[in-house]
């Protein structure tokens, strides 16, 4: 691999934007990062200013650049990885978006998935999109800014407007409203894109009224992509690679086999599991999706998603303010026994938009079950850590019964997992080793990686794997009695906060 060629990486995410350099060994050099704040116009309702996003994108940028202590001469190539699922309409002529983002926990639509799963259209959208109807994805969001911005579908219909999720907005600015593209791992998150034939499917479109006008073309994820407009870095950068989120984490894990597993503790929890070139369809409600398109090949994955996770941890310390930052929770949770070998005490099911896989329960809320006068602040912080535990325990089981082998190591990423405490008990829950790797930001590596293959710095898949590193592994040592035992409790707790609108 050449030395001194670098890639930036975009990193878009529900609760920042970061930007990273990274060489030809797959190494850090440089990054920046900006918190992103959160609307909540209404319960279960979350939306992002895109203007504010865009802002934080190119300051990232080049505060990523500045701390490589580099130029824009010196990045090869841009990849951008994103929050999936999130929606955005603009306007083709100004750029101007018609209405802030909906974000992909957002649950506005809830009713009217309801409502189409009642008429029996779970069946067609599964089919083709491996995906449940659900508000958490793209469609039903769409729908709603056509139906509730004034004029939006009309001027929709007369392809004024324009849809993407957050990389293809990205990519419009970056190239100055020159192209309107998205890449196959994007399009498969918006319950609009037929994940057998990779196209915009006409049934789906007509089942949510969508007029095709407003949808970006699809490529692969390492692709020509255009390039960024001259005047914002001085020069004009080859962008070279798309990837939602949870799948440039796969890449960047390089979970390239089939039975490869990662599993992402960002502000949700998302584990894919790569099933190669057979897109496997799921009885225990978990998605099939498209782990990377390259080369116009498809790799599918199952993939389970949890809604909340480091999430859970910013309202612990930005709702409940019982610490003052998350790295806080490592300690406390070492002082408590939580909900104890029998399987009675404290636990945390952070429902508070819903639950995700494999449950489906758009109304669900959130609890804290078990609290006794002598609990405390410890106590509900390790609930709420171990509560990422046992739902990545649920989707494990759920992949397990649609015939997936167990994994013989779970890969893990995301800010969580330089929690050594949560790591462990992870290990425990699954009776799985956990692996943490030496780059930990692999959803930004995995995103250069993409852009690094197009143009050649990265010349192959195996070359990849093998730029993987461990950094620490963590083995199961809790017995079998009280590990059946914890997640029988979680179970219990999770049955509390159903609701009869759940999925079934």
């Amino acid at each position: 691999m050449a030395a001194g060629r670098t890639i930036l990486a975009i990193d878009q995410g529900t609760t920042s934007t970061r930007a990273m350099i990274f060489d030809g060994a797959g190494a850090p050099r440089g990054r920046a990062q900006k918190e992103l704040p959160q609307i909540f116009p209404g319960p279960g309702w979350v939306e992002h200013d895109p203007e504010e996003i865009w802002r934080a994108t190119i300051d990232v940028c080049r505060g990523a650049v500045a701390d490589a202590k580099l130029s824009f001469a010196d990045v090869e190539a841009i990849g951008i990885t994103n929050q999936r699922e999130t929606t955005i309409l603009w306007d083709r002529t100004t750029g101007q978006p018609v209405h802030n983002a909906i974000v992909w926990q957002d649950r506005r639509t809830a009713d009217i998935c309801d409502r189409l799963r009642r008429a029996g259209h779970g069946n067609l959208v599964q089919g083709k999109t491996g995906l449940l109807l659900d508000p958490y994805f793209s469609a039903t969001k769409l729908a709603w800014l056509l139906d509730n911005v004034p004029g939006a579908r009309g001027r929709a219909v007369r392809g004024e407007l324009a849809f993407g999720t957050i990389d293809c907005f990205l990519l419009w600015r970056l190239t100055g409203g020159k192209n309107h593209a998205t890449d196959a791992t994007n399009a498969a998150r918006t319950m609009l894109f037929d994940i057998h034939r990779q196209i915009w499917d006409g049934d789906l479109l007509r089942l949510f009224d969508i007029p095709a006008a407003i949808l970006p073309n699809v490529r692969d994820c390492a692709a020509d992509f255009g390039a960024t407009a001259s005047a914002l870095f001085g020069r004009s950068i080859p962008i070279a690679g798309i990837a939602g989120d949870q799948q440039a984490a796969t890449i960047g894990q390089t979970c390239l086999k089939p039975g490869m597993m990662k599993s992402t503790y960002g502000t949700g929890c998302f584990a894919l599991l790569n099933t190669g070139s057979a897109a496997v369809p799921s009885t225990n409600r978990l998605l099939t999706t498209i782990a990377y398109r390259l080369a116009g090949k498809t790799t599918y994955a199952l993939e389970g998603s949890i809604f909340m996770a480091g999430a859970a941890m910013q309202w612990l310390r930005d709702g409940l303010k019982l610490i003052r930052q998350a790295g806080d929770s490592e300690a406390l949770a070492g002082q408590s026994t939580g909900a104890g070998p029998d399987g009675k005490g404290v636990y945390l099911v952070p429902a508070f938009t819903g639950l995700g896989a494999p449950y489906w329960d758009a109304h669900a809320r959130g609890a804290i079950l078990g609290l006794t006068r002598d609990s405390g602040i410890a106590d509900i912080v390790r609930a709420a850590l171990e509560a990422v535990c046992y739902q990545t325990r649920d989707l494990m089981g759920a992949m397990t019964a649609d015939g997936a082998a167990a994994p013989v190591a779970l890969r893990v990423d995301g800010g969580m997992v330089a929690n050594n405490w949560a790591m462990q008990f992870l290990a425990d829950i699954l009776d799985l080793s956990v692996e943490r790797p030496a780059v930990t930001e692999t959803t930004a590596l995995g995103a250069a990686y993409l852009a690094g293959l197009h143009t050649g710095l990265y010349p192959s898949l195996d070359g990849l794997a093998k730029l993987w590193r461990a950094e620490r592994g963590f083995q199961p040592a809790m017995g079998k009695t009280e590990r059946a035992a914890r997640y029988r409790g979680w179970l219990t707790a999770v049955q509390r906060v159903r609701t009869e609108g759940a999925t079934v």
